[in-house]
């Protein structure tokens, strides 16, 4: 355990101090009106951090505080992490972007695509073309979500006991082939929809790798990175740092809700979200990227690699508001933002919700966590708190413009 300290005077980083302390204020006024339990924030401009702020709590109801070595859980922030276990076996040339998933994962031969209908009166038709792994790392594979209530297809997958993403009970494996034995919302590689594809990812590293995919990851990037805070599952020395879970109420407070069964080591590994990681083990990940593959002397990718994984791979340099499949793609928040192999990619910015830099990329958690990196300004920020949100809210964009109006050169 290395919590993540302050290495830098924000002045000397480029940095506004006093822009950054009404950054702070901005959160902890959330916090003070029980909108938030805590957060973590960090910014950091060539790798050195030159802002770290800790306010609230990590448990409300035990006057436990938020502190750098919190952990927490960070959902979808383990889809960036999945896709560079993928992006390793590429380089090594055991896995192809274009190869067609149903080579590894037999389940998704001969796929089928929606016509029309609904529930047992669904209309199918062959898929005119496979599945390819970079649908997987792109969203563009026709998969989707129980829990969108948008199309028909979500609710075969409710009907299915997906709802959650993964049948109770079922492992991995199980639970990919009954995706698979799904239709698919539209033939591969024609929109994004956000979606249960990096789950089939991370089986696709357990079957070419051989290894179990906490395994995988813990071998090829945790522990060559020192990201000791970061695994599908919390030790008994870890659990006191765990960081309680809570949901948005109908009034804008929160609530305690149930989280990831993170103590003893889960049945489903989640490549999509199954994740805990600490702020420290956050900006490790993060550097590893900015630094195109390579930290204190440990390469993971080569820079080609990472170069490919952060640029945007919509066709025709698509964003996600016009390249979305379903009308919650339609929103300001998808404005000149495209996406990469496991990240966006801001490709347009003077079309963005909040200001960022060309080419910044990065990812989100369902919990209210967020990381990105901006090369055009050398910056990297994170956001940690533990708020599932009953609709959309502004921490990510007031986070940006906060970040944003702090740089003076």
């Amino acid at each position: 355990m290395t919590p993540l300290r302050q290495e830098i005077d924000a002045g000397a980083a480029g940095l506004d101090a006093d822009a950054l302390d009404r950054l702070d204020g901005h959160f902890a006024r959330q916090v003070d009106e029980g909108r938030l339990p805590g957060f973590l924030v960090a910014v950091a401009r060539g790798g050195r951090v030159a802002h770290l702020t800790v306010h609230g709590m990590r448990d409300v109801a035990a006057g436990l505080p938020v502190t750098a070595d919190t952990l927490w859980r960070i959902y979808s922030m383990t889809k960036p992490v999945t896709a560079v276990a993928a992006l390793t076996l590429v380089e090594e040339g055991r896995l192809s972007l274009d190869d067609p998933v149903e080579r590894y994962l037999p389940a998704f031969a001969g796929p089928r695509v929606y016509v029309e209908g609904a529930a047992d009166d669904v209309v199918t038709r062959p898929a005119s073309g496979p599945v390819l792994v970079r649908h997987l790392m792109t969203h563009t594979a026709g998969l989707t979500f129980g829990f969108y209530h948008a199309h028909p297809v979500d609710a075969l997958y409710r009907a299915a006991g997906l709802e959650s993403s993964t049948r109770p009970g079922a492992d991995l494996a199980e639970t990919v082939d009954l995706y698979a034995s799904l239709p698919l919302q539209f033939e591969p590689g024609t929109r994004w929809n956000y979606s249960v594809a990096s789950n089939v990812l991370g089986r696709l590293v357990e079957v070419v790798s051989g290894r179990p995919l906490d395994v995988f990851c813990a071998e090829r990037i945790f522990r060559p990175l020192g990201m000791t805070d970061t695994a599908f599952e919390v030790t008994d020395e870890q659990a006191g740092r765990l960081a309680e879970l809570y949901g948005e109420t109908d009034d804008g407070g929160i609530a305690p809700v149930p989280g990831l069964p993170l103590r003893g080591r889960p049945r489903f590994l989640s490549g999509s979200g199954g994740l805990v990681s600490s702020a420290y083990d956050v900006h490790r990940f993060a550097e590893l990227l900015r630094r195109r593959g390579e930290l204190d002397g440990v390469r993971v990718l080569a820079p080609a690699t990472v170069d490919l994984m952060t640029r945007n791979h919509l066709p025709g340099d698509a964003d996600l508001r016009s390249f979305g499949s379903r009308p919650a793609h339609d929103r300001p928040g998808n404005d000149g933002v495209g996406f990469g192999l496991g990240v966006s990619v801001v490709i347009d910015p003077s079309r963005t919700e909040a200001p960022s830099g060309l080419g910044t990329y990065g990812w989100s958690g369902v919990a209210t966590t967020t990381f990105w990196v901006d090369p055009e300004h050398d910056l990297t920020v994170q956001f940690l708190t533990q708020v599932r949100p009953k609709s959309s809210h502004t921490v990510y964009p007031d986070l940006k413009r906060l970040v944003a109006a702090a740089l003076t050169d």
